[in-house]
């Protein structure tokens, strides 16, 4: 009992810990953190009794422990669904693959409380609950080190760009991005608009900017941060990412609510980069020899 009482305290202090509600704003507070930690609980429960129940050899309630592990794997259809939904109506969507690393984040957040919850029960059954505290703490250390992914700040270097018009046509530095024919829209640009260069450090970082997901990404966090001047019938200041074919470099033009360039390079080096969209060319022999 004092196993799985343990177990039960850690894995919820695990989803709780690995909880973030932030500019984000998912999820959302009060239910959507009612409901992931609802789950975080409920995965702390299946994980801290399967080392009591093995013990006393009861196979059956293991075998409905883990049915009921699979079902965490609805968490993850049911966030991408909720999510796809919302970004309709986004001024400046995330974007699917965005989505579905979130998804993924929040499915697997549930197996890291099982695990927690599991050494924790397995070490108090075995051992007690002294040793069960120290596996306790470790775990919630690890599970906190195990969910931090790299940012673009990490794969590039972030720079301000020099936007300026070329007749219609709209670059930042060397970046071509649209044509716009509105005189009143290029006004609006000239005056408020920022842009920033993204530099890959690699071709890892080439092959990861390329991904239109990525760019997404950035575009969404850039303007959740800064705000963007525009609303649902103003589509030509939709904040863009263009690539630079020739060099792989990335640009980034929007017109933001706040006007500091200062926070927007460093907002757009906080971008997570996504599991989906990350690339590793170097990683292959036939990568580093193109690259040579």
């Amino acid at each position: 009992m004092q196993a799985a009482f343990a177990g039960v305290i850690f894995g919820t202090l695990t989803r709780y810990y690995l909880l973030r509600r932030d500019y984000r704003q998912y999820p959302s507070y009060p239910h959507g953190v009612i409901t992931n930690l609802s789950l975080g609980f409920i995965a702390a429960v299946i994980g801290a009794v399967a080392i009591p129940a093995l013990a006393e050899k009861e196979f059956t309630a293991v075998t409905f422990l883990a049915l009921a592990a699979t079902q965490f794997r609805e968490v993850r259809n049911m966030e991408r669904e909720m999510l796809l939904n919302l970004d309709n109506m986004q001024l400046v969507p995330r974007g699917q693959e965005y989505i579905e690393g979130i998804a993924r984040v929040f499915e697997s957040r549930n197996y890291l409380v099982m695990f927690t919850s599991l050494l924790v029960g397995g070490a108090t059954f075995w051992g007690n609950l002294y040793y069960g505290v120290l596996i306790g703490v470790l775990a919630v250390v690890l599970t906190g080190i195990m969910m931090k992914g790299k940012t673009l700040g990490q794969i590039a270097n972030v720079r301000e760009g020099k936007l300026y018009f070329d007749g219609a046509n709209l670059f930042v530095d060397n970046i071509h991005f649209m044509n716009l024919g509105s005189q009143g829209a290029k006004e609006i640009y000239l005056k408020r608009a920022l842009g920033v260069v993204i530099e890959p450090l690699s071709d890892n970082g080439r092959a990861t900017l390329a991904n239109n997901g990525q760019r997404m990404a950035i575009a969404h966090d850039a303007a959740a941060l800064l705000g963007v001047y525009r609303d649902v019938d103003t589509a030509e200041f939709m904040p863009i990412v263009r690539r630079h074919l020739d060099t792989g470099r990335a640009g980034l033009v929007i017109v933001p609510i706040e006007q500091d360039m200062e926070y927007l390079i460093e907002a757009v080096k906080r971008v997570p980069v996504l599991e989906s969209a990350l690339r590793l060319p170097l990683k292959t022999t036939i990568g580093r020899k193109a690259a040579d």
